[in-house]
């Protein structure tokens, strides 16, 4: 059973693929690609399923999980966001539907308009959305993680996919990923996708309510 594992990146998504003791990598500049190659699941870190105003329930969840690094999970993502190019239209408009929008958010919504646009009901019975911070959570059997953004946090990340039995890791961060514009921790991140894909165990909400478009609104990890 082949499983992917997507996470964003600056050309488009990482995607890393597992199926029992093999695995690999490759590059999709559109998350259409994703078609082309036949797979039983797959787990990608970005929002599905937007309400119209207020915060998710399950981006609430996952920042209670993470207590002090609470801010590793984004939370304000609106449908109506995805019209605007212009981050001071976008925060107004934020404001006056439940809450103003981080520029990391901001950053994230061609991704999300893309997903969006791709994503339905019955397409999100096998495309579903995690967060790999709560994927490495878990792994970590609870305890935090120093940030990504530290070498610390990068090694700890990936001993804990190479304990998944996601041996490629090391070649997929410290080769193929160059020349690419793929960072570390963007390989780290869609690995601990993939790993929710496999797992498919862990979910918040337990019960997730669903928006306009019929799109549970839930993160898997």
């Amino acid at each position: 059973m082949k499983v992917f594992g997507l996470d964003g990146y600056k050309h488009g998504w990482v995607a890393v693929w597992i199926e029992g003791g093999e695995g690999g990598i490759c590059f999709f500049k559109s998350i259409n690609a994703l078609l082309s190659h036949p797979h039983a699941r797959a787990m990608i870190d970005i929002p599905i399923g937007l309400p119209e105003c207020g915060n998710r329930a399950c981006d609430l969840e996952a920042r209670r999980m993470l207590e002090k690094n609470r801010n590793r999970v984004f939370t304000g993502a609106r449908r109506g966001l995805l019209t605007f190019e212009k981050y001071e239209q976008a925060n107004l408009w934020g404001r006056q539907h439940g809450a103003g929008v981080s520029r990391q958010l901001f950053s994230l919504i061609p991704k999300i308009a893309q997903v969006d646009g791709f994503i339905d009901a019955q397409r999100q019975a096998t495309l579903r959305e995690t967060h790999p911070e709560l994927v490495f959570l878990r792994l970590n059997r609870g305890c935090s993680l120093p940030s990504k953004k530290l070498r610390e946090g990068i090694e700890v990340r990936r001993r804990l996919i190479r304990r998944e039995g996601i041996s490629g890791v090391d070649d997929w961060m410290d080769r193929q990923r160059f020349g690419t514009g793929a960072k570390a921790d963007d390989v780290l991140d869609a690995c601990a996708a993939a790993v929710a894909a496999r797992d498919w165990t862990h979910r918040v909400p337990k019960e997730p309510k669903t928006d306009a478009r019929g799109l549970k609104m839930e993160i898997w990890y």
